[in-house]
């Protein structure tokens, strides 16, 4: 997998590296280096909090609550071999960058209250939606000719790929009940990569139904739009 991740994303995996600091790859774009698909968004998650991140990229932008910096890249057009097509894509300008956390509840069923620093990456993993989302890579060592990585995937996110399953992590109803857009991911995802869903995530689904009228006509449009593209 790590012949599909451009030198531009290693690049500012490495850079973390030789500070110090822990950094991961993290969810869909994991999830689609497992499925063999092209990607088009990279992710990173790591214990540098926003202020050192931007120690680091200087040319970097924070402009929320929740420990996300951007960070600008050039633009470079890669052609990424998909196991269903072939084509070449523009890779995104901006690298999100996370620091890991942890969420209080949630009281408008999309936002967390409150947004704490977590001290590790599997505490970031558990706050995630779903198994297949919940994984991350540890790219390592950025001074080797050989480059190695590790997948961390406490919930069986790889199982659940092989399985093509969508499954929520830990309690369905607690996650949809935290942001109930992710009733509508659920879907998505189980169009988008012809997964099915999994039993108790699908009861949970039907049950928590009603949640989508706390949340705003504009955001269900959009994510069924997605629905729709998929």
């Amino acid at each position: 997998m790590i012949d599909k991740i451009p030198a531009h994303i290693l690049e500012v995996n490495n850079k973390f590296i030789a500070a110090g600091y822990k950094i991961y790859l993290v969810g869909g774009c994991v999830r689609d280096l497992s499925c063999g698909r092209a990607i088009k968004d990279w992710d990173f998650t790591t214990n540098a909090n926003p202020s050192e991140i931007l120690k680091l990229f200087p040319n970097g932008f924070y402009d929320n609550k929740f420990g996300t910096v951007g960070i600008p890249i050039k633009n470079q057009k890669s052609k990424i071999k998909d196991q269903n097509e072939e084509g070449v894509y523009e890779e995104n300008s901006v690298v999100e960058v996370t620091t890991f956390r942890t969420e209080t509840a949630y009281m408008d069923r999309r936002h967390p209250t409150e947004v704490k620093w977590g001290k590790t990456v599997e505490e970031d993993l558990s706050r995630r939606d779903f198994t297949i989302n919940a994984m991350a890579m540890e790219v390592q060592d950025v001074r080797l000719k050989t480059v190695d990585s590790r997948i961390i995937d406490p919930y069986h996110g790889q199982e659940d790929i092989k399985n093509k399953l969508i499954r929520a992590v830990g309690d369905a109803n607690l996650r949809f009940k935290e942001d109930a857009l992710r009733l509508m991911r659920a879907i998505r995802f189980a169009t988008q990569l012809a997964f099915h869903i999994d039993e108790k995530t699908l009861l949970a689904i039907i049950e928590d139904a009603p949640l989508l009228s706390e949340i705003s006509k504009e955001r269900i449009r959009d994510e069924f739009m997605k629905i729709l593209a998929s």
